[in-house]
């Protein structure tokens, strides 16, 4: 049982900082756009560039958070056939970011940061998907912009633009987790890129998109729903 929960603190901690994080820039941003008006549309481009930044200063904050849960979950045998190999075993959360900073300095607990960066435009596709499909779905009803929605259509725009954004930015993913595990040793990203490609093709470059798609749509259905919620008061 233990296996099957490892890794889940740091990817509590994770979420839950990203998310807060996420929205309180992707907020905040919009709303120097905006200039404080929330009747001025901000199109497809202005929606992106708002998610993007909000990515960005959100992958500062959380990228060591992620480098300890990968670590975490990618740790598998014995203390002793760790430590054999010359390598690091991790006791936890705070252990494995301490143990990393030692041994490898703050570039180790910001490994994957460059594909976490190319990772920015899933969100920023995501959000404008689903900020646009919104508006849309309102002009068609012939109301203002940011009209309140029912519960059952939040969620179905969550779920559709985060099937949208997984299908264009999953590679990312693949190649942020392997920088990130110690077992792997890539020169960079770019050799990560050409060592999946050439023994694994495309399909390498989406492992685990199935069962991650089933853990993360319900989740941001969720959390789009709780969003709106409380930041929609019409």
């Amino acid at each position: 049982i233990k296996g099957l929960y490892r890794g889940v603190a740091p990817n509590v901690w994770g979420s839950g900082s990203a998310w807060g994080f996420y929205f309180l820039f992707y907020n905040s941003i919009k709303n120097w756009i905006q200039q404080g008006d929330s009747q001025y549309p901000l199109g497809p481009y202005l929606h992106m560039l708002a998610a993007a930044e909000a990515g960005i200063l959100t992958l500062l904050v959380t990228n060591p958070i992620w480098v300890v849960k990968t670590r975490l979950c990618l740790q598998y045998g014995n203390e002793d056939a760790y430590l054999s190999k010359g390598g690091q075993f991790y006791n936890g959360m705070s252990d494995a970011l301490v143990k990393i900073y030692r041994t490898e300095g703050v570039r180790g607990l910001y490994r994957g940061f460059v594909p976490g960066m190319f990772g920015v435009t899933h969100g920023a596709l995501q959000f404008m998907t689903y900020e646009e499909m919104k508006a849309f779905y309102n002009q068609y009803r012939k109301l203002p912009h940011d009209s309140k929605l029912t519960t059952g259509e939040y969620l179905g725009f969550a779920a559709i633009s985060k099937l949208i954004a997984a299908a264009a930015t999953y590679p990312y993913q693949v190649l942020r987790a392997r920088l990130q595990d110690q077992h792997h040793n890539y020169e960079g990203t770019w050799d990560c890129i050409k060592k999946t490609w050439k023994y694994e093709r495309m399909r390498g470059f989406y492992k685990g998109l199935a069962p991650y798609l089933l853990h993360v749509t319900p989740n941001i259905c969720l959390v789009m729903l709780i969003y709106e919620k409380f930041t929609n008061n019409r």
